[in-house]
C-alpha cells in the first residue's frame, strides 16, 4: 500500500478512535468496531444506554475545513452503502425486532491535541 493511502487510514482509524472513546464516554457500549462485509465498513456499533438502540455509527474524520463539515461528505450513495451492511450486519449476528438508528460522528483535528467531536444522532433513516 503507498504511503498516502496508509496515512488517510491512520488518520481515519484515529478518528475512529477518538469517535469510541466519545460514545464509551457517554455510556454507550461499543458492541462491535470495523464491521466489513462486501466492500463496505460500518466503522462503530454500539448500544445507546439511554434507549436500547442498536446504533450504526459512521466516523468522518478531517483535518481541515477546506470541503467544508465533514458531515456533508456522506452522500445518498454512502447512506444506501450503509443501510445495505446494517441488514447484513443484522441477518449474520440474527437480531430481530431490534430498534436502530444511524449516527454520524465528526472528528475535526484542526488542532490534534484537542480534536471537535460532533454527535449526529439519528441522522438519517
Amino acid at each position: 500500500m503507498n504511503d498516502k493511502k496508509e496515512n488517510k487510514k491512520s488518520f481515519g482509524s484515529e478518528g475512529e478512535d477518538i469517535a469510541a472513546k466519545y460514545l464509551a464516554e457517554k455510556g454507550f457500549e461499543i458492541i462491535e468496531r470495523n464491521f466489513f462485509a462486501g466492500h463496505g465498513e460500518i466503522d462503530i456499533i454500539a448500544i445507546d444506554p439511554r434507549d436500547n438502540y442498536l446504533v450504526f455509527v459512521e466516523v468522518k474524520t478531517r483535518n481541515s475545513m477546506e470541503y467544508g463539515d465533514p458531515a456533508y461528505a456522506i452522500n445518498k450513495k454512502k447512506i444506501s452503502q450503509l443501510k445495505k451492511l446494517a441488514e447484513l450486519y443484522l441477518a449474520e449476528k440474527n437480531i430481530m425486532e431490534q430498534d436502530c438508528r444511524f449516527d454520524v460522528l465528526t472528528v475535526l483535528m484542526i488542532d490534534p491535541k484537542n480534536p471537535q467531536v460532533e454527535h449526529y444522532e439519528n441522522a438519517f433513516m
